[in-house]
């Protein structure tokens, strides 16, 4: 597969009335001369489901249920189990993977955040901000392989985030090691033409999107540095609402996590079960011209990833029919065989 260039993007304004999902009361509530035909067109947003909420499925099992459901795409985690970045003959798999996404007419972000793929004792560890400069390489090599991999596979954005501050390092001395870190990963995304997305994490040196800004201004604004946005993310912490965030983030989206969540809580939750309100969400990420994919983000719900993952997607698209005003109501299959366990970690 040859790998792609992302295109220029094309941010539209939101709409003037700020109404993003408001109910008509009668025949008058639309003028009776508006032509149908001047409505503008609006492009479906396009939906992944990310592997580390398929943890305890094969990859290919997984991209075959990902078709069969009729998910546009899906985040993949590199990890021992899904695509381990580590192991011999990387180059060769890799190749056989694209060919099997394009059998299947799934796009793809390459994901970085496998909980122990580089220390099986430390979660995430180690990471840029590592004291370790021997430590901090380690990371580095893993996010320059992903890069590679994601030039082979065409995917859209390779995502990553900057780790937790280690005890007794200055918020200086964090912030030098992260930039220091990134550059050779982000010289690397250049060559490629991939672009690289930081996830804004809440607990890590960078938990926000003012951090983020501050990392931008930091590296000169590069062309290749984008931005990873989770949508409860922002509801978790973010000052400002999701659909705010988005509009905030526009200019540097180049890939979007989406999932439940409440506020001052960081925990991924199935959609319904927390606070969000879905369909202005969806509505100002189409109207940003985004054209990434949306990943649903569950990583604690690998133990019934299938029963999630074929839930998630009629309750978006029912959410974006919303967002629109034109309500296509798809059905929510029946329950899983199984019923669903308490979340792991």
């Amino acid at each position: 597969m040859t790998p792609k260039t992302p295109a220029p993007r094309h941010f539209a304004a939101p709409r003037a009335d700020g109404d993003l999902h408001g109910t008509d009361s009668g025949p008058s509530a639309e003028p009776a001369t508006a032509p149908v035909a001047d409505a503008p067109a609006v492009t479906p947003l396009r939906f992944g489901y990310g592997t580390n909420g398929l943890a305890d499925l094969r990859l290919d099992d997984a991209l075959a249920l990902l078709a069969d459901l009729g998910y546009d795409g899906l985040g993949l985690t590199l990890d021992h189990m899904h695509l381990d970045p580590l192991a011999p003959d990387l180059a060769a798999r890799t190749h056989r993977l694209a060919k099997r996404l394009n059998a299947l007419g799934l796009e793809v972000t390459v994901e970085t955040g496998a909980r122990y793929v580089l220390d099986p004792r430390r979660k995430h560890g180690p990471s840029l901000l590592d004291p370790d400069p021997e430590d901090r390489a380690r990371r580095v090599d893993l996010l320059i392989r992903a890069v590679r991999v994601a030039a082979d596979l065409g995917a859209h954005a390779v995502h990553c985030f900057s780790g937790i501050t280690p005890p007794g390092t200055d918020p200086t001395t964090a912030w030098h090691r992260l930039a220091d870190a990134l550059t050779p990963v982000l010289e690397a995304a250049t060559t490629a033409g991939v672009p690289l997305a930081v996830e804004p994490e809440p607990g890590h040196l960078l938990a926000t999107l003012a951090d983020f800004d501050r990392l931008r201004r930091t590296l000169g604004d590069p062309e290749h540095l984008g931005l990873t946005l989770d949508i409860g993310h922002c509801q978790c912490l973010e000052p400002l609402s999701p659909a705010d965030c988005i509009r905030a983030a526009a200019p540097y989206l180049r890939h979007v996590q989406i999932e439940d969540m409440r506020r001052g809580i960081h925990e991924h939750l199935p959609f319904g079960d927390g606070e969000i309100d879905f369909p202005p969400v969806l509505a100002a990420l189409a109207a940003t011209g985004y054209r990434g994919l949306t990943v649903v983000e569950l990583p604690r719900h690998s133990h019934a990833g299938p029963h999630f993952a074929e839930h998630s997607l009629p309750f978006l698209r029912n959410a974006e029919a919303a967002a629109t005003r034109t309500p296509v109501l798809v059905p929510l299959h029946g329950d899983p065989s199984a019923t669903p366990e308490g979340s792991t970690s």
